[in-house]
């Protein structure tokens, strides 16, 4: 990430999140008025484009910026010291601003005013918990493909998000600016802006655990525990 001077890596961030907007919202709409009324199966069209456009978003854009798309992802990596406070900032900024734009641009696209109020409520115990839960193991796929098999990133975030949006109560959002800017959005994949607070609180929680656990699981000590630890100690010996 540090090859690339910070506009360029800004850039890469803003364009990530509007394009990451664009997919979540677009394919979102596309699917509603393609099921017929089915939830089911407007959800799985919006699954698969939203996982699949992750991947390739993450390929395109990662060696660039680190493709976080993400201030939940943003604040780990700063907690972690792998990105100074301003540029962690100027991030999340950018991110914020490129998903409102990629909002603009699914709307546009499908004939929708360009930002208009979410109406779909999203609140209560049981989706915080989810948002927490996704959160979570959306660091827990990054963090823990970094260390092992870091050219796996992509495709674990892309694959968990997918099933996130089934086995969780919230669907997934894991994202608080893709949670800002859905908040602007009353099609299939919006959320009315007062339920958003708390989405966004406990994605940042998730992520702050899952950052804390990692940190925990590769310490020194347990890396001694791990299986090519020993085998590089066996190999010396």
């Amino acid at each position: 990430m540090n090859a690339h001077d910070l506009p360029r890596r800004l850039a890469a961030e803003a364009l990530g999140t509007a394009f990451l907007l664009a997919v979540v919202v677009g394919s979102g709409i596309m699917g509603e008025r393609l099921a017929g009324g089915n939830d089911a199966i407007a959800l799985l069209g919006n699954t698969i484009a939203t996982g699949a456009g992750l991947v390739v978003l993450i390929l395109v854009f990662g060696a660039i910026s680190g493709a976080h798309f993400n201030p939940a992802v943003t604040l780990a990596f700063s907690v972690r010291r792998e990105i100074g406070a301003r540029d962690a900032v100027l991030y999340v900024v950018v991110q914020i601003a490129g998903g409102l734009v990629g909002v603009m641009a699914a709307h546009f696209m499908f004939g929708e005013p360009l930002l208009v109020e979410g109406v779909k409520a999203r609140t209560g115990a049981g989706q915080w918990l989810g948002e927490f839960v996704a959160a979570f193991g959306l660091l827990a796929s990054i963090l823990g493909c970094l260390r092992t098999r870091p050219e796996a990133v992509p495709y674990a975030v892309g694959l968990f998000i997918t099933a996130g949006y089934w086995f969780t109560s919230s669907t997934s959002f894991a994202n608080p600016a893709v949670t800002i800017a859905r908040s602007f959005t009353d099609t299939f994949a919006g959320i009315t802006p007062a339920d958003a607070p708390g989405f966004i609180a406990a994605q940042i929680a998730g992520a702050l655990a899952a950052t804390a656990v990692f940190a925990w699981l590769w310490s020194e000590r347990g890396r001694e525990a791990t299986p090519s630890a020993a085998a590089a100690r066996d190999t010396a010996d």
